[in-house]
């Protein structure tokens, strides 16, 4: 993985990309928040990627994000400066300006939205984020299990509406901001988790915005050399393929402010006569067979790509017919620590099986 220093217009496309398959399935397309990043680059200028360590230990920290069903972003497009004016309206609160942004989730349309931020606000992003992935919930994140709180937080919509929020705790700030994201019609931008350089330095997951560049880079590289990326990948990610076939069925329902359902895909070539069930909550999050057997659960990383060309298919996007390469990866370690699989193991969402980790499965 190469570090990245300075995100420029030519790099979205990989970006766009990595966050995509880091998404696992969640976070929005992050085609729009490409292209709202590199408006906001054409404007601005290049975005300066610092690492957590350079920060100040008295630098204010804020980390900006969209909030909601993915499905929604189909047909509820953002206006662009949500995002922008929810940080204006927390350094309202916090009293002074923030010293840099980061991505709350290393996927999807929260890897490219902090970036226009970021452009716009004239600040660098650091090179990390809270989950190495994405996940379904706020309080799911390195933050949480570093003791740093989600409020004050804002939160803003296309119309101008804008709320700011305090809870007891960061489950809470999940619960509220959930329906009030319903509220704002599925989706809203969001800033939170202001911390300072010394939480920061405790709490971020590093090397997240290199880590997508990378991934998105592979992608394209091997789209050009006529190959399926899933190979390079799992030798580059320590990850694996789990699963080939075309999908069969999706029931999909957007319902309490996410994307929710199963997809159903039939076994090609190597895995004719299997069924893969994949269950999601905006990510994926559990694949099993249709007997019940397991092959990858959060907090491990499930990936959907497509067979011929090997881009990400996000769960919104998912359809009947599509052909599709399974891929799994390790998560981030802190996850699987006992706080971690408490935020985000399989039983959090309700499935009545312990986590195995990927590579024991």
């Amino acid at each position: 993985m190469t570090p990245i220093k300075t995100i420029a217009r030519e790099d979205m496309e990989n970006i766009a990309l990595g966050g995509a398959f880091l998404g696992t399935g969640g976070g929005g397309d992050p085609y729009i928040g490409k292209l709202i990043a590199e408006q906001a680059i054409d404007a601005n200028g290049p975005v300066a990627v610092i690492d957590v360590e350079d920060l100040a230990d008295d630098a204010l920290v804020v980390p900006v994000a969209m909030m909601g069903a993915p499905t929604v972003m189909l047909e509820k497009l953002p206006r662009g400066d949500e995002a922008y004016s929810a940080l204006r309206a927390l350094e309202a609160v916090m009293g002074r300006k923030a010293d840099a942004i980061f991505c709350i989730e290393a996927g999807g349309l929260n890897s490219t939205i902090p970036i226009a931020v970021a452009a716009t606000a004239g600040l660098p992003i650091v090179d990390g984020d809270g989950m190495g992935r994405a996940f379904p919930e706020l309080q799911m994140v390195s933050m949480t299990m570093a003791g740093v709180s989600a409020c004050p937080m804002t939160m803003a919509d296309e119309k101008g509406n804008a709320v700011t929020m305090n809870t007891v705790d960061n489950l809470s700030t999940e619960k509220f901001a959930r329906s009030i994201t319903v509220e704002m019609g599925g989706a809203g931008l969001i800033a939170l988790y202001p911390m300072t350089g010394a939480q920061a330095k405790e709490a971020v997951l590093r090397g997240s915005m290199s880590l997508i560049h990378s991934i998105g880079r592979i992608i394209h590289e091997e789209q050009a050399a006529n190959r399926n990326c899933s190979d390079r990948l799992a030798a580059d990610l320590n990850g694996m393929r789990l699963f080939e076939g075309r999908v069969m069925d999706v029931d999909r329902k957007t319902t309490g402010g996410f994307a929710r359902g199963k997809a159903v895909i039939e076994g090609l070539e190597g895995y004719a006569g299997q069924t893969m069930h994949l269950h999601f909550q905006n990510e994926f999050l559990v694949a099993e067979t249709d007997d019940g057997t397991l092959l990858a659960s959060t907090p491990d990383l499930i990936c959907l790509l497509d067979l011929e060309t090997g881009l990400p298919i996000t769960t919104e996007t998912m359809g009947y017919g599509f052909r599709v390469i399974v891929f799994g990866m390790p998560c981030d370690p802190a996850w699987r620590s006992e706080h971690g699989l408490q935020l985000v193991g399989p039983r959090y969402f309700g499935y009545e099986h312990d986590y195995v980790p990927i590579e024991d499965l």
